[in-house]
């Protein structure tokens, strides 16, 4: 097997946006060291996370311990302990550890766009990132277009959402200012790459 294709782009885009709220209630369970049993508690019968059922609440929490799992536990205090804005972006920087996707999406796409000024991005944007990509992942061509345009719009929901779109209703580009406490996080982990996709609105042609 060749190393093509045994790559493969593990994503959970279509799980949710940036949900930072719901976040906050995971990262605490994770400080606490929760049991199954107080997390079972948690989510599916006290609804922390104010969902409609418990089956979704289930799906929710499972989708961000995932994204929060791959971060340290101080990650987790500043999401749950910052402010609005600091605890935003937090869950960008999980969302990202999570989702190879977004992140090389960030690297090519988003980053050409402030090279060359660009005032806003495209919803097609996505779709041809997509099919690039797929000649790396050829199981990207088996994805429904139904799932690929609610994962492009979950990607510009998460980029509005940290403040990198104006909104999705414009897709106007804009300059992010990094909390320096998310990049001293960033700098101690050592994830130049996730600090990097931060820092895109401050990308230059050099």
């Amino acid at each position: 097997m060749t190393p093509m294709q045994s790559f493969s782009y593990d994503s959970d885009l279509v799980g949710g946006s940036l949900m930072v709220r719901e976040s906050r209630v995971i990262a605490d369970l994770l400080l606490q060291g929760a049991t199954a049993e107080r997390w079972h508690a948690a989510i599916q019968q006290q609804n922390l996370l104010q969902k409609r059922s418990p089956a979704s609440a289930k799906r929710i929490a499972q989708s961000i311990r995932k994204r929060l799992e791959r971060l340290d536990a101080s990650f987790w205090r500043a999401l749950r302990d910052g402010d609005d804005e600091l605890a935003t972006q937090v869950a960008f920087c999980a969302a990202l550890e999570r989702n190879l996707l977004l992140v090389e999406f960030i690297e090519t796409i988003l980053k050409d766009a402030f090279v060359t000024r660009a005032e806003v991005l495209e919803s097609y944007h996505w779709a041809e990132f997509l099919e690039d990509r797929s000649h790396r992942d050829p199981a990207l061509n088996n994805w429904t277009e139904t799932s690929k345009k609610k994962m492009g719009q979950v990607v510009f929901r998460m980029l509005a959402e940290v403040g990198l779109l104006r909104s999705t209703r414009s897709m106007k580009l804009q300059h992010l200012l990094v909390r320096p406490e998310i990049k001293a996080l960033l700098e101690d982990s050592y994830r130049q790459r996730i600090k990097a996709c931060l820092e895109v609105s401050s990308a230059t042609g050099q």
